[in-house]
């Protein structure tokens, strides 16, 4: 099997590195990526077993392409490859928004091609090929949503791919996708920006960095991450990402409110966040 990856960051390189460990289909890994030091890095690693200069020589004769480049690249990349594609192939991409990829799909992949979405819902506050592991994706849901056009064949594949990736397969719609990811994944990458850029804008802040510890360290970690794939996700989701923003700003002034009128209630709203994040530990366990 031939397997073509598109962007060799964190999740591309730890996809290609998790494939060779696992030996899926005995397959060669060819890679694409633009900057000629990820390109060395890449081999070196063994994520790949060779690395093509242009996508058409890429995506020629493979069986499987996945596209790991930030959201809005993902329609130029479609465009270039479109021509290229070997019929009846596979093609999935790893953005973490889905409905506006999707609509370039219709719009881009010709009849013939099957595609089908994905997102691992995995990464770390590093990027690039040099953060990349093939345990990435251990234990971790990875969305599968396929195009309409798809063959059950082909998204079978997909699956079975995730699965030597060590990943949990969930198919779900585009749309019901980027609403929920919106609350549980972009707006805490939004909060944690937000607290840095809070604080560390303060006059005070020279002083107060001395008192930062663990808990500040771990509420702002997602402020690390890779602020070109952040930007896109941001802008490709953005209704989504807006409602939540909303609908937190609502909950922080309820808070407000009363911590202002030195209401006791605030203890027991505490106390039940506390009780629903014990919840959500024990199922995710």
């Amino acid at each position: 099997m031939r397997i073509a990856i598109i962007g060799l960051g964190l999740i591309g390189g730890s996809i290609g590195l998790a494939l060779k460990q696992a030996k899926w289909r005995e397959a060669e890994v060819i890679g694409y990526v633009r900057r000629p030091e990820a390109r060395s890095m890449a081999l070196r690693s063994g994520a790949v077993d060779r690395v093509e200069s242009t996508l058409e020589e890429t995506v020629k004769s493979a069986e499987l392409v996945i596209i790991a480049t930030p959201v809005l690249s993902i329609e130029g990349v479609l465009s270039q490859i479109a021509g290229d594609l070997a019929p009846d192939s596979v093609v999935t991409d790893t953005a973490s928004t889905k409905l506006q990829v999707m609509r370039w799909v219709e719009q881009l992949v010709p009849p013939g091609i099957n595609f089908v979405g994905g997102h691992p819902m995995a990464g770390k506050e590093t990027s690039g090929i040099q953060s990349a592991t093939a345990d990435l994706f251990y234990k971790c849901t990875y969305c599968l949503t396929p195009a309409l056009s798809a063959k059950p064949a082909a998204a079978e594949t997909v699956v079975d791919m995730v699965r030597q990736l060590g990943a949990v397969p969930l198919t779900i719609g585009a749309e019901e996708h980027d609403n929920l990811v919106a609350g549980i994944s972009h707006l805490p990458l939004l909060l944690s920006a937000a607290l840095v850029s809070a604080t560390t804008r303060n006059p005070r802040w020279e002083k107060m960095s001395q008192l930062a510890a663990s808990g500040y360290r771990d509420v702002t970690r997602l402020a690390s991450g890779n602020p070109e794939v952040n930007a896109h996700i941001c802008l490709s989701n953005q209704a989504a990402i807006i409602s939540w923003i909303d609908e937190f700003s609502k909950e922080l002034r309820r808070l407000r409110g009363l911590i202002a009128d030195g209401n006791d209630e605030i203890e027991t709203a505490l106390a039940m966040a506390g009780e629903a994040r014990r919840k959500w530990l024990e199922r995710s366990c």
